[in-house]
């Protein structure tokens, strides 16, 4: 032992640890179960890789096999929260490709990978003990992916089954399945090209006891009643992975470790607290004049005097168990006026909505915008049009991993500090920030357009925040691209419903008592046990998020939510079509436009030009982007109607009318020589003409290395035979060699204008020759 403490720290806790628990057993054997899933096999082992970890599992459906790893510190960290990270890492190796970066490794985080690490920890989060403040880390590791099968809800049930085989205190096990909907027929885990014309994308994590722990979900439309079946068989599905694991535990003998301290307030302490602040805390609450700031500022005010109370009390006492001390009290009196007086800080019933109002066309250079308001959280939205050319491309990792595509939609969500009256941090990109963004967009996805000639950038920006922000760019979204002209199916609204439950006494895990808020506010967001996210049409369900903060729901609350969001979501489109009905018929003057401008194969070469020059120079002077449609058909997007004039008056110059349509296929033209190259000479055959190449190899029957053996210099006039344009490349096709034998056709000059008559043996032998 002494040998290891000279070798450092690190090897001696390893020491330990290998020794008084059984984290690594050479002689163990691997532990395999499956789990049927209608006609597909789920595979959950463990015991054979990474053990080292505090727990390891691995999970299979098909050839895609995903590893996770679970480990947590001994030492308490000195955070007042669970302090959870979950990274969720694409491989390439894992679909037998190499990354296509300059260093061909891994580098970045994509936006894929930090959605499914949200996905995971907001799965298992819940079910970590009260007080457990550990720094423990969850590791996903794609072994293997087949392109059938998406890995994603596999990391969820492995990130479970590494956790609960582990001696981490963790109330699990979970389970997670993915629902889709073909034909009105649900679909468990389908398969990614079953997914290209599924309804519905449904992953539900369920508990024991067919409780929820999560759900997220897009859907195109999805009646509520068949998104609340969906939901029930996902969930009973879930049960027989849970089961599954369960065996798995049982056979391992897995032991739970003690952890040395639980961070929780002195029962002596919280009495303390109560007694002396919670009539005041009441009086803030149910001081309905108070808004987001005042009532904050009431309480911290309240919170700083007991504080100083309390240590004065308890100078012993740790300044978390002071703090917690009062958090325990001020969280308990805002539940119980919920609870059992059925009152909300803000006066309002539990189902009731904060005042909205809508506004759209605030800024006239713009594509489309709006102004969605919602009690105190406050939205702008605004709508940007571009090329084809510029919607998202996927990186060929993620497409090969995920099956994620090229969009020409999208919507980013921007969280500023002073939204909530903060300093921090501006520029960039956070997870939140980016998970609250691709909920909108799922959101309002189902409704655009599948057709349409543009790729479409709406930006949400939080301009205040007093809860259900991400809900808000939803409904701002939808105004803003009713404004901007886009001929969407039907408008669409979000909110977020809340919970406040009261556990079972004898068994915590279940519920005695609840009440369900109608478009919570921050505060009963951060005291509350749920953050329940609904957004759809008058129809139906496009996307469901549900953020759940106790170990497990049950169904009946799950759809008593549905129902109530469904009811609020009804009522916000009703205030919304008041400010605008339905997308407006054309879309704004300066928006931009897009042309198809046909090129006849004969002028392609000059529309181009050497090596792309006119394209690029047209492009560079007008802004506009153009890219080819077909053989002789190139769309031009313009961003400003003067723009794509700008576009029309190049094109027609490069492309105007230069008597090519008086050349006579087989006729023969005196031309003038206009510059000498190494490959041949540039003629022009009249004055206005564009000059072409006549290659060395139909200069002369000899082979020649340079025009200058056969004494032609710039200026000279040589006769030529016109075999009109090239089908491929629409080049010009000209010959001086055919005209070196003693018959030809018909001479053409520029000065008289006459045919004369010569012959006409050689011509067709002469067109095979070019």
């Amino acid at each position: 032992m002494r040998y290891l403490l000279r070798l450092g720290p690190s090897f001696a806790r390893l020491h330990v640890r290998l020794c008084h628990q059984s984290v690594y057993n050479s002689h163990a054997n691997p532990r395999r179960v499956g789990v049927d899933l209608g006609e597909k096999k789920l595979e959950i082992s463990s015991g054979k890789f990474a053990r080292f970890a505090d727990g390891s599992a691995v999970v299979q459906l098909g050839d895609t096999s995903v590893m996770v790893t679970a480990v947590s510190k001994t030492k308490p960290s000195p955070s007042q929260f669970m302090p959870l990270v979950v990274d969720y890492r694409q491989k390439a190796a894992a679909a037998g490709r190499i990354p296509t970066n300059y260093l061909r490794r891994e580098l970045g985080t994509t936006d894929n990978e930090i959605l499914t690490s949200r996905l995971i920890d907001r799965s298992i989060r819940p079910l970590f003990p009260a007080g457990y403040f550990y720094d423990t880390q969850i590791l996903c590791n794609l072994l293997a992916v087949d392109g059938v099968n998406d890995p994603d809800v596999l990391a969820i049930n492995a990130a479970s089954a590494a956790l609960a085989l582990s001696d981490i205190p963790w109330n699990g096990p979970i389970g997670a399945v993915r629902v889709g909907m073909v034909d009105g027929e649900l679909l468990i885990n389908p398969s990614r090209a079953e997914m290209t014309s599924s309804s519905l994308n449904l992953i539900v994590a369920g508990a024991p006891s067919s409780q929820v722990v999560m759900i997220e979900a897009s859907a195109e439309n999805v009646l509520q009643q068949d998104f609340c079946h969906a939901v029930k068989v996902g969930v009973k599905h879930t049960q027989q992975i849970i089961q599954a694991i369960q065996q798995l535990v049982r056979e391992q003998k897995v032991t739970k470790r003690t952890p040395v301290k639980v961070f929780s307030a002195p029962t002596d302490m919280v009495e303390h607290v109560r007694q002396l602040a919670s009539d005041r805390i009441y009086a803030v609450f149910t001081d309905y004049t108070h808004d987001k700031i005042s009532r904050d500022e009431a309480v911290n005010k309240i919170r700083l005097e007991t504080e100083e109370d309390v240590k004065e009390k308890f100078p012993q006492a740790e300044p978390f168990e002071v703090i917690e001390s009062f958090n325990v009290v001020s969280k308990e009196v805002f539940r119980n006026l919920v609870l059992n007086e059925y009152r909300r800080c803000d006066g309002r019933e539990l189902t009731a909505l904060r005042n909205i109002s809508c506004n759209v066309d605030l800024f006239r250079p713009l594509h489309g915008s709006a102004l969605f308001q919602r009690g105190q959280t406050q939205v702008l939205c605004s709508v940007t049009f571009d090329s084809l050319e510029s919607s998202v491309k996927a990186d060929i990792i993620t497409t090969a991993l995920s099956g994620v595509k090229d969009k020409n939609f999208m919507l980013h969500y921007e969280f500023p500090p002073y939204a909530t009256n903060e300093i921090g941090k501006v520029g960039g990109i956070n997870r939140r920030e980016l998970g609250h963004g691709a909920l909108a967009e799922k959101a309002l996805r189902p409704i655009i357009p599948k057709d349409f000639p543009f790729t479409i950038r709406v930006s949400a920006e939080v301009l205040e925040s007093n809860g259900s922000s991400s809900m808000a760019s939803a409904c701002g979204g939808s105004l803003a691209l009713m404004d901007a002209g886009v001929p969407i199916s039907s408008a669409v609204a979000g909110v977020a419903i809340g919970l406040i439950s009261k556990a079972n006494p004898e068994k915590p895990s279940d519920i005695q008592d609840y009440r369900l808020l109608t478009d919570i506010l921050g505060i009963e967001d951060y005291l509350g046990d749920m953050d329940f996210k609904l957004a759809g049409t008058n129809k139906g369900i496009t996307a469901l998020q549900a953020d759940v903060k106790i170990p497990g729901l049950p169904l009946k609350v799950v759809m008593e939510a549905i129902q109530q969001g469904t009811v609020a979501k009804r009522e916000i489109l009703g205030i919304m079509n008041k400010c605008i009905v339905k997308p407006r018929e054309t879309r704004k003057e300066n928006g931009p436009v897009v042309e198809n401008v046909r090129v006849p194969v004969s002028r392609r070469a000059r529309f181009v030009g050497p090596g792309g020059y006119n394209l690029r120079r047209l492009q560079a002077q007008t802004g506009v982007t153009i890219s080819q449609v077909d053989e002789e058909t190139f769309s031009v997007f313009a961003p400003s109607p003067g723009a794509m004039n700008e576009a029309q008056d190049f094109i027609s110059e490069i492309c105007k009318d230069d008597q090519e349509q008086q050349l006579e296929f087989g006729a023969i033209y005196t031309a003038t020589i206009t510059e000498i190259r190494d490959i041949g000479v540039m003629v022009k055959l009249y004055p206005n003409m564009s000059a072409v190449l006549l290659h060395n190899s139909q200069l002369d029957h000899k082979r020649i290395k340079h025009p200058s053996a056969l004494g032609l210099e710039v200026g000279k006039q040589i006769q030529v035979k016109y075999f009109g344009r090239d089908p491929t490349d629409g080049r010009m096709r000209l010959s001086r060699k055919v005209l070196q034998s003693p018959a030809a056709t018909v001479v053409k000059t520029l000065s008289e204008k006459q045919s004369i008559s010569i012959g006409s043996s050689n011509s067709q032998t002469a067109g095979s020759d070019l």
